[in-house]
């Protein structure tokens, strides 16, 4: 745990702002995830925002849907998604109720129950790679669908809480474009992360898929 880290939780004002200020706003924040084998915490470095029906590279890009009904509700929510048929990624709501926008969390550095999350990411060849990446990161902190719709503002019995932590110095935000996102939206400067964290994820260019012959 980071020494002097504010431990004051984040409150549904903060994420019911435009997802552009919330997004780089989420570094260095804590997230907490509550499981019964104990806590995790998770110092946020890197995320991306998505901007909804105004966004290609969104899920809500063509509207509402059972699956992405989530991000049309209030801010402050995790929408969880299942993707590549194997993977799990969180997300967190923001904006007014009724306009669809949300931050992927793609890494984050482990504080808390790093013993817990290397049962579950037994690959990693070290504690910094535990979170490196969204996929990497749902799977350490035990995230699945059951999550979707959970509210991430502190509360009794909150399962997902996010506290006010140890935000970078702005000097050490940098943003560029967002991992594997193709068409119009490749090129939105829409990822941010803490230069130099070796938690960062690495980016990767968005590459089609092949159809079978």
């Amino acid at each position: 745990m980071i020494e002097g880290m504010d431990r004051t939780p984040l409150t549904r004002d903060f994420f019911d702002r435009p997802v552009l200020e919330v997004a780089p706003d989420l570094l260095g924040r804590t997230l907490v995830r509550a499981t019964p084998e104990g806590p995790i915490e998770l110092r946020l470095t890197e995320v991306e925002a998505y901007a909804g029906e105004v966004d290609p590279g969104s899920h809500a890009f063509r509207g509402r849907t059972a699956r992405n009904s989530v991000m049309f509700g209030p801010p402050g929510h995790a929408y969880v998604y299942f993707t590549y048929g194997m993977w799990h990624c969180l997300n967190l709501v923001c904006g007014p109720e009724g306009r669809a926008s949300g931050v992927l969390l793609r890494a984050g550095d482990i504080q808390v129950g790093a013993e817990l999350t290397r049962e579950r990411r037994a690959s990693a060849r070290n504690d910094k790679e535990l979170a490196k990446g969204p996929a990497r990161l749902a799977t350490a902190l035990g995230i699945d669908r059951a999550l979707n719709g959970t509210d991430a503002i502190a509360h009794p019995g909150a399962q997902l809480s996010v506290l006010h932590g140890t935000p970078p110095p702005d000097d050490q935000v940098r943003n560029g474009p967002r991992t594997g996102v193709g068409g119009d939206g490749a090129t939105h400067p829409w990822r941010f992360w803490i230069d130099g964290d070796p938690t960062v994820s690495p980016y990767r260019a968005h590459v089609p898929r092949r159809r079978a012959t």
